[in-house]
């Protein structure tokens, strides 16, 4: 709780990844992705209540394990591909405060594929969420300038072009604008903002701008990247 609201982590983890089949059962550092979930929540003392919201009974059981409730299982209809973080987390905040008999005035969406978070990080979140009056804080990370939007091409049937007209004027990294993305370490929104203006994101966002090298896994190149880092910061599964 922070202040007189209550938060509710939500962890969505469904079993039908097609990229990497029970994605969220994979171990890193000996742990698996859903347990180091667990592990971070544990120490967000923000936090009153963390939910797995997830349509498979194998990782509904290891969240519980971790330390995580799941007091349902996600229906059929929130389980494809194209089903946006906003029906999953108003789903799991009706239904976790259906089974509880509590409001929750703050969510926190914790996705365990961002396994190098730290507690310190989803609890600064949830503060300037708080003491801000912002409708919604994400964390995000500054894009490297190679990547950046005005620096990108397309290809069309072989003709090469500019995504954007405006990157044919780029003549060094000076001229560009900082530009940041998500790093999937948290997400952290009023219940108003998604029960009344029905988003993630809300009119009034805010961001919590998080320093270091943080990896979003969606590869297999991706957890051999993670257990690397974990492996020179010398940490392990606790």
């Amino acid at each position: 709780m922070i202040g007189q609201n209550a938060v509710l982590a939500v962890v969505p983890a469904r079993g039908g990844s097609k990229g990497i089949p029970l994605k969220n059962l994979r171990e890193v550092g000996g742990r698996s992705l859903v347990a180091r979930v667990g592990d971070v929540v544990r120490r967000v003392p923000e936090i009153d209540r963390a939910v797995v919201s997830t349509d498979h009974r194998g990782i509904a059981q290891a969240a519980e394990t971790a330390g995580i409730a799941a007091p349902f299982l996600r229906p059929e209809s929130l389980s494809g591909d194209s089903i946006s973080d906003f029906d999953v987390l108003l789903h799991a905040l009706e239904a976790t405060e259906a089974a509880d008999g509590r409001r929750y005035e703050i969510v926190v969406m914790l996705q365990p594929t961002s396994p190098l978070r730290t507690a310190e990080q989803v609890s600064a979140t949830i503060r300037m969420l708080a003491k801000g009056a912002w409708d919604s804080v994400w964390t995000v990370s500054e894009t490297d300038s190679k990547a950046h939007p005005l620096k990108q091409l397309i290809v069309a049937d072989g003709r090469l072009d500019y995504y954007d007209p405006k990157g044919a004027e780029i003549i060094a990294r000076q001229q560009l604008q900082p530009v940041f993305h998500r790093n999937g370490i948290a997400y952290a929104m009023t219940r108003a903002c998604l029960v009344e203006q029905r988003t993630i994101k809300g009119r009034r966002a805010g961001a919590l701008v998080v320093l270091g090298t943080h990896v979003s896994i969606d590869t297999e190149e991706d957890f051999v990247l993670v257990e690397w880092i974990l492996a020179r910061c010398g940490k392990n599964g606790s």
